[in-house]
């Protein structure tokens, strides 16, 4: 048995959980990202930013905030299912990307058009769990 065929098989994760793909693993990181960075995007918002930004400003800092953190945790759920289908899982942290990174930007004073990003980040969310609710649908 090779290395890559033992690696397939099964990979301690901490917790003794395993996991079959390298993909899981991958998914399971990015999740993990998002979800950190949600919970300190959070708390820098609300305290290191209090004051500092306008209402507007503060509004897409808690959006983005309010969006992500939800998505890290439904992505981190289907990193642990053992279902072959991950892609809402991908297309969560492409709309956690696109979505709440634009948000952040704008409220730290990027251009405004960045907002013509958010809506793609919306879609990519949207897109995640149609995909999720017809490959539910195709196992019934």
């Amino acid at each position: 048995m090779d290395d890559r065929e033992r690696f397939r098989k099964a990979i301690p994760a901490p917790g003794g959980v395993k996991f079959k793909r390298k993909n899981d693993l991958m998914l399971q990181s990015a999740a993990a990202i998002i979800c950190f960075l949600s919970v300190a995007m959070g708390a820098f918002g609300a305290h290191g930013l209090e004051g500092k930004l306008s209402m507007e400003a503060q509004n897409w800092w808690d959006t983005a905030t309010f969006y992500a953190l939800p998505h890290g945790v439904a992505t981190f759920t289907l990193a642990k299912l053992d279902q072959p289908e991950k892609l809402p899982g991908w297309l969560f942290v492409i709309g956690a990307l696109l979505f709440s990174g634009s948000l952040y930007a704008m409220a730290l004073g990027a251009p405004r058009w960045f907002g013509a990003i958010t809506p793609l980040g919306g879609l990519a969310f949207l897109a995640g769990w149609a995909v999720l609710a017809l490959s539910g649908l195709k196992r019934t």
